[in-house]
């Protein structure tokens, strides 16, 4: 089937057979990398990405559900070279160490600023639920996420500071 979807702000038409999981279309078709399979369950959320600006976890949703919608993935965060606020705190606040669920942190991040952009450390724990790191013990993650909260309007530190 063919499937209509805009990523990243780019419309993109790729052919994808029934049943193929959004996951698969974004990794095969698209050549999108940055998303990553972890689990195949949805319980660690490194597969997470946005669709119609709302965190969902690609690896058990069928792409031909999100024909005509908008796909955000870790590779449409950034504007060139320029990285978005959120990246540059993980940076900051050394908030990735193998980098494997860091896709996945940062999407539902970007979802959390969003959606709750007055939300203190432990709202932020509690709405981070369902993204696994095994690496970082979450606080230097809270941190990043509670600094770009901090610094910019919702808007801006959903979208561009």
């Amino acid at each position: 089937m063919m499937l209509n979807l805009v990523v990243n702000s780019q419309p993109r038409s790729i052919e994808v057979q029934d049943g193929t999981l959004l996951v698969e279309a974004i990794r095969g078709p698209l050549q999108l990398t940055g998303t990553h399979v972890g689990c195949d369950t949805a319980q660690c959320g490194a597969c997470t990405v946005l669709v119609d600006g709302k965190a969902l976890k690609s690896c058990n949703t069928l792409a031909a559900q999100h024909n005509g919608r908008s796909v955000t993935t870790v590779e449409g965060m950034s504007s060139g070279q320029e990285l978005h606020p959120l990246q540059k705190a993980f940076s900051a606040e050394h908030s990735l160490q193998c980098g494997f669920c860091t896709p996945g942190m940062l999407m539902s991040c970007l979802d959390l600023c969003t959606h709750h952009p007055n939300a203190d450390e432990e709202e932020v724990r509690e709405l981070l639920d369902g993204n696994l790191c095994r690496c970082t013990g979450y606080q230097n993650i809270v941190r990043a996420v509670v600094s770009v909260m901090r610094k910019a309007s919702p808007q801006e530190g959903a979208t561009r500071a």
